[in-house]
């Protein structure tokens, strides 16, 4: 894929979640709500300071984000749905759980 966000923008592949409860009961299509996790595909060089320099994104592709329900524009590249969103509209990064483990 060649795309690249411009400015403060990433592009997005959502997670689907398990189509299981933990108890077992299978989730019909109509009753799923969109999942809120995804990762980055790509993102954007970041914004532009009011002193003309350049303020890099917080997230980098390969990261594992969660982002609110109704944010991002959804696109089809490549014959694959992806959103693009801007980096206010991410609410956190999910750190693998090694990385949580050695912090604590």
């Amino acid at each position: 894929m060649s795309f690249r966000p411009l400015h403060d923008r990433v592009l997005v592949r959502r997670i689907e979640e398990t189509d299981k409860t933990a108890g077992g009961i299978i989730i019909p299509d109509t009753a799923k709500e969109k999942p809120q996790e995804g990762i980055i595909v790509a993102a954007g060089t970041g914004t532009r300071g009011d002193d003309n320099q350049v303020r890099p994104l917080d997230v980098k592709p390969g990261d594992r984000i969660l982002f609110s329900k109704w944010s991002g524009t959804e696109v089809k590249i490549d014959g694959e749905d992806l959103l693009i969103m801007k980096e206010s509209d991410i609410l956190g990064v999910i750190e693998p759980a090694a990385a949580a483990k050695k912090a604590a």
